[in-house]
């Protein structure tokens, strides 16, 4: 099916209904105009005759009053007078003409005023030359004659009518093209920008997220739209390089441990357990298993995080306890790496409404990044209250984070440094656990200088260690 435009659609109805607007006005100006103007014809006539049957009212000799008012009518340039006989004959007119050109024409107010309470009726005809004229007569109580009639041609009066519809017309239609053209102007000032969009929208559909939609200056809605359009777009270039870093970054991750896990089973296979390869190929698949199995239990609680799966079990617990079992857990790695794991154990303990396993699960995963980037020097864990808030640092001396990437860390994917192994969803799903928890997660970084992980939570209240075992 063709698509139609939004020019076409707003020519249709907006300049439609200007256009029928306009044409009412029109045509309510000229029948304004010609009530206007009749009426005052109409009113004139109408005086002219009662000023003429006054004159007579006050005569005694009424037949030669008539014909001297008749004769002596002082508008005869611009109107007609006429003495009407009781057989409904003109016998006299203003113009002097006997019989008059009149006498054989149909005089539909003579007859409405015989008949009229008022005594007085008007009509507007044609002549047989197509002249309009209009008449108005009264009636008068002589016995030779039966009404005066006034006539006038109503040319001039058309013609003054026309010119003022005929002006209001052309202005009407001036209107119309001013409108056609202003309103194309408007509509081509969206349509082009939305054309725009619509085909970068198609690029970014095809994969091609390197377009942008270009504007002059523009602060209105659709430069508004633009904005958020290449704003959108950024979004999407940089959420695929991410992406398909993360792609690679995890297909390394996983080619290595399956490989060493690959290797290391043949050579078991063939040496047997009396070889010294034995036990060191058992540890390097046992080790290389877990990194698996950890990068995959990553891999499921961002999916988890992502569909809105991620349930927690929230009890009181003491998060310092699970602290002190991640530094535990990692000592033994840190002293393998030559990293100084220090862990600063304060002498109170607190509550908090949390699952615990997560908590757990957001301290291993910081303090395991922290020996990673550490670069073999050293890592500092403490804790303290603040506020009724518990803040947990780990800070490491490693080659820290640069300005650029510091603001991106804790977004999905994303990796500082490509060197160090991992998949780049740890601090993403660290971050939303603590979040859940109506805590924060802060990263301060410098580059060269080392990276401190903050993570506040709110907490029910705190005591010494001792009084609470």
């Amino acid at each position: 099916m063709a698509r139609k435009s939004i020019a076409a659609r707003w020519f249709i109805n907006s300049f439609s209904v200007v256009a029928v607007f306009l044409l009412i006005v029109n045509v309510s100006v000229y029948f304004a105009l010609r009530s206007y103007h009749y009426g005052a014809v109409r009113q004139y006539l109408g005086t002219q005759a009662n000023i003429v049957y006054g004159i007579l009212s006050y005569m005694d000799d009424y037949e030669p009053a008539i014909r001297r008012s008749i004769e002596e009518f002082d508008r005869k340039h611009h109107m007609e007078l006429m003495a009407i006989t009781a057989d409904g004959r003109i016998d006299l007119t203003s113009s002097g003409f006997s019989p008059a050109p009149e006498e054989n024409h149909e005089m539909p107010d003579y007859e409405k005023a015989r008949s009229a309470e008022s005594r007085i009726a008007d009509y507007v005809g044609f002549l047989p030359n197509s002249q309009r004229y209009m008449a108005v007569t009264v009636m008068l109580s002589g016995e030779a004659y039966d009404a005066i009639r006034v006539v006038t041609s109503l040319d001039r009066i058309d013609r003054q009518i026309y010119t003022t519809t005929l002006v209001i017309a052309v202005l009407s239609i001036a209107i119309m093209l001013f409108v056609l053209f202003l309103g194309m102007y408007f509509i081509q000032s969206i349509v082009s920008p939305l054309r725009r969009v619509g085909d970068s929208a198609k690029k970014l559909a095809a994969g091609d997220f390197s377009d942008r939609v270009i504007l002059a200056k523009n602060d209105d809605e659709i430069g508004e739209l633009c904005r958020i359009f290449n704003s959108m777009a950024d979004d999407l270039e940089n959420s695929e390089k991410i992406k398909n870093d993360f792609i690679s970054s995890v297909s390394h991750e996983l080619r290595t441990p399956l490989t060493a896990i690959r290797g290391w089973s043949e050579t078991v296979l063939e040496t047997g357990k009396e070889d010294d390869s034995f036990e060191k190929g058992m540890k390097v698949i046992t080790s290389e298993t877990s990194r698996l199995s950890d990068m995959v239990e990553d891999l499921l609680d961002f999916s988890k995080m992502q569909s809105g799966r991620l349930k927690l079990q929230k009890s009181d617990m003491n998060p310092l306890e699970e602290l002190s079992d991640a530094v535990s857990v990692y000592a033994e790695k840190a002293k393998k790496e030559k990293v100084n794991l220090v862990y600063n154990e304060p002498e109170f303990a607190v509550l908090i409404y949390g699952d615990k396993n997560r908590i757990r699960q957001v301290f291993i995963n910081i303090i395991d990044n922290a020996i990673k980037y550490s670069g073999g020097g050293e890592v500092i864990v403490n804790a303290k209250l603040a506020e009724n808030q518990l803040i947990i640092s780990v800070s490491d001396n490693g080659c820290g984070i640069s300005a650029r990437d510091l603001p991106k860390v804790k977004t999905r994917f994303f990796k500082a440094n490509n060197v160090v192994r991992g998949s780049g969803i740890g601090l993403a799903v660290a971050d939303e656990i603590i979040m859940r928890h109506e805590g924060t997660l802060e990263i301060e970084s410098e580059q060269g200088k080392g990276t401190t992980a903050k993570i506040i939570l709110p907490s029910r209240g705190a005591q010494r260690a001792s009084e609470m075992e």
